[in-house]
This record gives structure tokens, C-alpha cells and sequence, in this order.
């Protein structure tokens, strides 16, 4: 899956890389004439905490034609990067029964339709509600984006005209939507159609950097808003991508030396550098810290802000974090040295100068009731 297991370790509680996602071997379409049920479960981010998911797939017999012509059935088995997905989600009531009933079978006439309307419109992502799609209504989602992290981890291993249904419970401590607040939510996800995506590996680095740009700034936006953990799926999206851009100076060096020779496509994104890699990597590995430590992380804050100041030693805002995040699990001799660093490349930061001395009278705290403690043992 694209979506819950990105930078999971660094993320979130328990790490959700270790999470298992069994699927049944793929066999060719043409071959494909019988129903097949895959039971897959995961966790997910929403805006609100951490939901674990259990999906029961059933491959439809037919499948429906993607739109692109000049491309192998094979290739467009399933929906990846950067497809438009033309999906719709019921909620079951508690019978088990769609609200809305899913459809059979779609229109013909209406295949393709939104699909083929450039910069299709995204449902604005909404902090009072787990699933963050129109429910009932048909709407277009880009997988990737990470809009609605349920639907997306779903879609990922459906084939046009599958559906599945999902049961979603909160994982560690997750509050509950106002909007959704029962303890179980049971809804049904259908995709009808979706246009042809890439996988990472197909990319070049300039669309991937195009990517790792998009989740960033997408990051910082849900971050304003209040939406911490969708900020902190984000970069963490980003830095799976731009991990894979360490080593593509040398192909950019080859991308230039072929234009001159070559005409390219004028509008291929351009391939960053090395020094543009680098600090891409430590200012997302800095914003999952201070995302961390909003969400009372501060173990895998420190290590996020860590991780920020090694890549760029010069970041003021990394060390801040740093610091934050070994005081509020008590290293405050690790937090003493990140924050005399950042009085270095910040002489006049008041900040530092006040957790300085907030670590000072916390040591004295400390060392008075060790005192108290070995007196009561001796006297």
C-alpha cells in the first residue's frame, strides 16, 4: 500500500510497516472469469488519529476498460500514482444494508465522464469526519494525494468495478468525529473507473520531485488548518519519495547532456540537485518533528528533529525541536547542547534563552527531590 505505511516508523505509534497486507496472486484479466475475496487489514490516517481497517475485497468477473487505449490490460489492472479514481462510498446502517445501495452496474454513457475533465474538483478534506469523501455520491479522488486515507489504501488493490467493504475502529486513542461517532464504522467503497497512474519506480526524478513538492506544501496547509496527523502523512508521503531522489545527480547530469542533443517534452519537471535533495529531506524530517510533538511524540520527534539537524546542521527550527523534544522526555543535557546550538545561529532567540533556564530550574527541581530522597533513606 502507497498510503499507511509511509514513514511509519517515524510517524506513528507502533510503526505501521510491519503491517501484513495479503493479497491474492494476480492472474491475467482475459483468465479472470470467477469472483475472488482478499481480506486485508491495516491502519489508517485521519484527521482526528489513527483507525484500524479491515477491507473484504471481491474482484468482480468483468472488468471494466481503462481509459487509455494505447495501454496493456496488464498495465492497467489496478489504479497507481497519480490516477484519477472515479469512486463512491456508502455507510451500512445496522442491519448491514447500504444507506445508499451500491450500484450494479454504471451508466455506460457516464464512464470517463469526470474522469476526462482536467484538474477534476477534490472534496475539501474536513476535520470533523473519518472518511473524507461525499458519502453516497460518486466523486474523483488522485491516489496519492492522501485526501481520504481509507478509500485510497482500499482503491490501491481494487480493479475497476470491484467494490469492498470496511469495518474502521480507533487505534491508539483516536477521538471520535462528531460527524461519525459511533465506535464502528461499516461502509462499502466502490471504483467505477480511474485513468492510468505510474508506479514510483516509473517516474523520473523530476516528477517525483513534483510529487515530494505537492505533499510538502499540501503538508504545510493542513497543518494551519489543525490538521496535524493529515500534515504529518504528508511529509511523511514526501520523504518516501524523496529518498529515492539521493542518488539522481548522476542522472540528472545525463537529462542535460541528452537535451542538448534531444528535444524533450517542454513541460517534463526538471530534475533537482543534490544540495536541493538535501534540504528538501531536512526541512520535511523537521516539520514531522514538530507534527510529532503536537501529537505528544516526543520520542519520534527527537528522532525526526535529529535526523533534520545531521542532513542541514545549519536549521535553526530542527534544533528548537531537538531541544523541545529531549526535554519532554528528560535528556536535558541533549536538550542544553540543541538549544547553545541554536543560540549559536541565533544569538538573540528568546526562546532559547528561556528553555535554557527552564531546563536550569528543572534541574534544580530534580536534584532537590534526590535530595529529599537520600536523606529519607540515611536520617
Amino acid at each position: 500500500m502507497f498510503s499507511p505505511c509511509l514513514q511509519s516508523e517515524a510517524v506513528f505509534p507502533g510503526g505501521m510497516d510491519s503491517v501484513q497486507v495479503l493479497d491474492a496472486p494476480e492472474a491475467d484479466v482475459a483468465a479472470d472469469h470467477h469472483d475472488c475475496v482478499d481480506v486485508t487489514s491495516w491502519v489508517s490516517v485521519c484527521p482526528r488519529g489513527l483507525w484500524s481497517v479491515q477491507k473484504t475485497l471481491t474482484h468482480s468477473g468483468s472488468q471494466r476498460k481503462i481509459f487509455n487505449p494505447g495501454e496493456a490490460p496488464s498495465a492497467a489492472y489496478k489504479p497507481r500514482l497519480g490516477s484519477l479514481c472515479h469512486v463512491r462510498v456508502c455507510l451500512k446502517d445496522d442491519t448491514g444494508q447500504d444507506e445508499i445501495p451500491p450500484s450494479e452496474k454504471r451508466d455506460e454513457t457516464q464512464q470517463g465522464v469526470i474522469l476526462n475533465v482536467p484538474g477534476a474538483a477534490i472534496p475539501q478534506r474536513r476535520l470533523d469526519a473519518v472518511l473524507q469523501v461525499e458519502l453516497g455520491d460518486w466523486t474523483t479522488l488522485r491516489l496519492g494525494e492522501g485526501h481520504c486515507d481509507v478509500t485510497e489504501a482500499c482503491v490501491e488493490a481494487m480493479r475497476a468495478g470491484d467494490s469492498c467493504e470496511i469495518r474502521l475502529t480507533p487505534a491508539n486513542g483516536a477521538e471520535l468525529c462528531p460527524s461519525q461517532p459511533m465506535q464502528e464504522i461499516r461502509a462499502t467503497v466502490e471504483l467505477s473507473d480511474f485513468t492510468p497512474g505510474k508506479e514510483s519506480w516509473q517516474m523520473s526524478p523530476g516528477e517525483k520531485w513534483e510529487w515530494v513538492r505537492s505533499h510538502k506544501e499540501r503538508g504545510g496547509q493542513r497543518f494551519r488548518s489543525g490538521d496535524v496527523w493529515g500534515a504529518a502523512d504528508s511529509y511523511s508521503r514526501a520523504l518516501k519519495l524523496v529518498i529515492a531522489l539521493q542518488g539522481c545527480e548522476a542522472d540528472r547530469k545525463e537529462r542535460q547532456t541528452e537535451e542538448r542533443s534531444a528535444t524533450t517534452a517542454e513541460d517534463e519537471p526538471s530534475c533537482p540537485t543534490v544540495d536541493q535533495v538535501q534540504s528538501m529531506k531536512a526541512e520535511l524530517h523537521s516539520n514531522l518533528s514538530l507534527c510529532q510533538l503536537k501529537l505528544k511524540q516526543p520520542v519520534r520527534a527527537k528522532e525526526s528533529a535529529a535526523k533534520a539537524t545531521r542532513l542541514v546542521p545549519g536549521g535553526a527550527k530542527a534544533w528548537y525541536r531537538l531541544g523541545q523534544a529531549c526535554q519532554m522526555v528528560n535528556e536535558l543535557e541533549e536538550a542544553r547542547l540543541a538549544f547553545r546550538e541554536l543560540l549559536k545561529l541565533q544569538p538573540d532567540s528568546t526562546a532559547a534563552v528561556k528553555a535554557l533556564k527552564d531546563i536550569a530550574s528543572q534541574e534544580k527541581q530534580s536534584n532537590a527531590q534526590l535530595g529529599q530522597r537520600l536523606s529519607k533513606m540515611f536520617s
